[in-house]
């Protein structure tokens, strides 16, 4: 997985490629405790993320309660495959999905 950082102010965007999976989401864990410090918008725009596990969804959900702390997170771009691992999971319910 390749994951690219822009950041203007108090807002991050995190562009993700690949796979989020057991193997790469402790890169992207790691990646998110480095740099939300006083981030007060995030996002994960997911237009190049191929698929996603349940390790990848633990690390959305730990980044989406950080964000409810200090500010808003938005994952934009999704498409249909990782789409429908948020609707079955039950994780469209609370991520704001663009």
């Amino acid at each position: 997985m390749e994951i690219m950082k822009e950041s203007h102010d108090t807002d991050l965007t995190l562009k993700l490629r690949g796979r989020l999976d057991t193997s790469t989401a402790p890169e992207l864990e790691g990646e998110l405790k480095n740099c939300l410090e006083g981030v007060q918008s995030l996002t994960l725009d997911l237009k190049e993320l191929e698929y996603i596990s349940s390790a990848g969804l633990r690390v959305l959900l730990s980044a989406q309660k950080t964000m409810n702390k200090q500010g808003s997170m938005v994952v934009r771009n999704v498409n249909p495959i990782v789409r429908d691992v948020f609707d079955i999971t039950g994780f469209s319910d609370f991520l704001t999905i663009e």
